[in-house]
């Protein structure tokens, strides 16, 4: 699979998901959604949306990839992961159809999420994108609204070398006569968002002209166009989910006008129990606190420089950085954002797709990064712990697969 082998595994083409959706009789039209697209944000941002819909006492299933721990993470309803029978039943059920059309892992995961959904009557699941949007297996629904989050340089060699490029193929998402939301505009990029909606006669919201965010000793107080006064103790605290929080209200409104129900105290219940409600992990998520330990699953190059921002404002003595990357990033640009003055552990996670440790700490010395290698992140902790002190603050990220091997998370 893509997440594991990279670009071997990638398939640019709908053509198996609808000849699977087909045999399954068109699960993806037999309940509402909202479908969530863009490089940084689109994994939090669906997980808000849930966790806002289940308080509203919707019955909420919930797409998102890849998984932490275990594959039932992928699907969930009401925040409880798909069953293991269920993924065994199906995969029995569409054997012949694998057989002959050879689908990729997440083609028929994405048709097993649909066909689950379908099965259980949810009221409305959030759908997120896998990689890019236009071609992705998840663009055959028809949802109620559409959201794009923060686009950013990241699978430039499958999804294009400019960011209007890349923007485009997120763009893809675009239903004609179906509102989409942008969470922040992007000077350069906007056009292409408004070109697209225009095209397919579809009303566009920038939602960060639409609604006034400010933030005060972690309280959320934001200001929605209609003069509406929000106050939001949100449990995921990484600065960068201040646009996707706008984002997802701005989505949320639009539901309203489409029948759902959703008051004040549902968006603030939700947004302060995100984690509990839908079970993300690996957002700013801190693991200790003496010595500090976060992790976080940034890994391109905006979700990086919001991580080093926001290490910046953290206070302590000394900054120890575990860091792991895939193969198939941009090393040297990931690198010059990282502090010189950290000490390092460089990893490696467990798949195909790693970058080996020993070239990753070859190319960071380059860059005047130095530190040990130490192959396995729990053990680059272990040893992290030892030598800090209580005012030291350890950093875990790089590779989303990095963060998921980790034993405490």
């Amino acid at each position: 699979m893509f997440q594991r082998v990279g670009d071997s595994a990638f398939r640019k083409d709908l053509t198996n998901t609808i000849k699977l959706c087909k045999a399954l009789n068109f699960p993806q039209h037999q309940f509402k959604s909202i479908h969530v697209a863009g490089t940084n944000g689109k994994g939090s941002s669906s997980h808000m949306l849930a966790a806002v819909l289940q308080y509203a006492g919707y019955k909420t299933g919930l797409y998102t990839s890849p998984h932490l721990k275990n594959f039932s993470e992928r699907i969930r309803i009401n925040g409880e992961p798909v069953e293991p029978q269920f993924v065994v039943d199906f995969v029995k059920k569409i054997r012949p159809h694998i057989e002959k059309l050879a689908p990729s892992f997440f083609e028929i995961t994405v048709a097993m999420a649909f066909d689950y959904f379908a099965h259980h009557q949810v009221d409305i699941a959030v759908i997120e994108v896998g990689m890019g949007g236009r071609l992705d297996s998840t663009n055959v629904i028809l949802p109620e609204v559409s959201l794009i989050t923060n686009i950013s340089m990241d699978h430039s060699q499958w999804l294009g070398d400019t960011m209007e490029k890349i923007a485009g193929e997120k763009a893809g998402i675009i239903k004609e006569f179906i509102p989409v939301v942008i969470s922040e505009r992007q000077p350069g990029i906007d056009q292409v968002f408004e070109q697209k909606a225009l095209e397919n006669q579809s009303a566009l919201y920038f939602a960060s002209e639409d609604i006034v965010l400010s933030e005060i000793d972690g309280l959320y107080q934001l200001q929605l166009g209609t003069g509406q006064v929000l106050k939001i103790e949100p449990d995921l605290t990484g600065n960068y989910q201040q646009s996707n929080v706008c984002g997802v209200l701005r989505t949320l409104d639009i539901l309203g006008d489409r029948g759902f129900v959703i008051k004040d105290q549902h968006i603030e219940d939700g947004l302060a129990n995100v984690v509990e409600t839908t079970g993300l992990k690996g957002r700013w998520q801190v693991l200790n606190e003496a010595p500090k330990v976060i992790c976080d699953v940034g890994h391109n190059e905006a979700g990086v420089v919001e991580n080093m921002t926001q290490l910046e404002q953290q206070v302590y003595d000394r900054l120890i950085i575990i860091w792991g990357v895939v193969k198939d990033k941009d090393l040297s640009k990931i690198l010059e954002l990282l502090p010189k003055t950290a000490i390092y552990f460089f990893c490696e996670a467990s798949i195909p797709r790693a970058m080996p440790a020993e070239e990753l700490a070859l190319e960071a010395r380059i860059m005047g990064l130095k530190g040990e290698v130490v192959h396995d992140v729990n053990e680059a902790l272990r040893l992290a712990i030892k030598s800090a002190s209580e005012r030291d603050l350890i950093f875990i990220g790089g590779s989303t697969f990095v963060v998921a091997e980790l034993d405490s998370l």
